[in-house]
């Protein structure tokens, strides 16, 4: 069976390109493809519509149905759109559960998560009067961040996270992996700065349900955009180029 997408009209694939839908619309029909088999228990079918209603405001039935008529759908429509999430859940589940684990594995080091005093000068002598009167207690961390920092964690007075340990330089990460908390480093050049930290929180990832259904899930989405990106390429070499026209 040939792909429905590269039976599209030529003026309806230029409508779609200028508009900057075309790769939505593949993306949108090759998940729709793959979840084509999927059927929901009654009651995750339910408890999905339940959501979707919550989620938008829905909560009566004129408003449900004022709803979809303003998108313009039909029932069938408008009840793919409540059942999507649970049915995309369980595809991914279903489909890439066994391989969540390990691909788990090779993105903890992305996963785990730290919260940081961070303060940025340039002048080294000044970095090193900074380490040693908040050392002292003469000065707490966020009021010579708010101070001195010169950059954006200055909102913050000095505070950064929680984000994602490959987040910060490599140089400054691999300091936070094997630094104890609450304990402040000595001041350190990197680049243009010199840097006093303080690793206020490590997070590490662990692999428990949640995480193993985002894994599952970023699987499934990496196929999805190969998929889509293989059919996109089918649809442009299908037409004819400018010059045969």
């Amino acid at each position: 069976m040939g792909d429905p997408l590269l039976g599209l009209r030529a003026d309806t694939l230029a409508m779609l390109r200028r508009h900057g839908l075309l790769r939505l619309l593949v993306e949108r029909e090759t998940v729709a493809e793959a979840l084509a088999g999927e059927t929901l228990d009654p009651s995750v079918a339910e408890e999905a519509r339940l959501l979707f209603r919550q989620q938008r405001g829905l909560d009566s039935e004129q408003a449900l149905a004022a709803f979809q008529t303003s998108q313009g759908l039909r029932a069938e429509d408008l009840a793919w759109q409540m059942e999507l999430p649970a049915r995309l859940k369980q595809h991914a589940q279903v489909h890439y559960g066994h391989k969540a684990e390990a691909r788990f594995l090779r993105r903890k080091s992305e996963l785990d998560r730290v919260v940081y005093s961070l303060l940025r000068v340039r002048d080294g002598l000044l970095a090193r009067e900074l380490y040693f009167r908040i050392s002292a207690g003469e000065a707490s961390f966020a009021d010579l961040a708010a101070r001195f920092t010169e950059g954006p964690e200055k909102a913050t007075n000095g505070i950064v996270g929680p984000v994602p340990l490959t987040q910060a330089h490599p140089v400054l990460a691999e300091k936070l992996r094997i630094a104890s908390p609450g304990v402040l480093m000595e001041p350190f050049p990197l680049a243009e700065w010199w840097l006093v930290v303080r690793l206020e929180r490590y997070t590490p990832a662990i692999f428990d349900e949640a995480m193993a259904e985002r894994m599952a899930s970023e699987l499934f989405d990496e196929w999805v955009q190969q998929e889509a990106a293989r059919r996109l390429l089918a649809i442009v070499d299908s037409q004819p180029s400018a010059l045969s026209a």
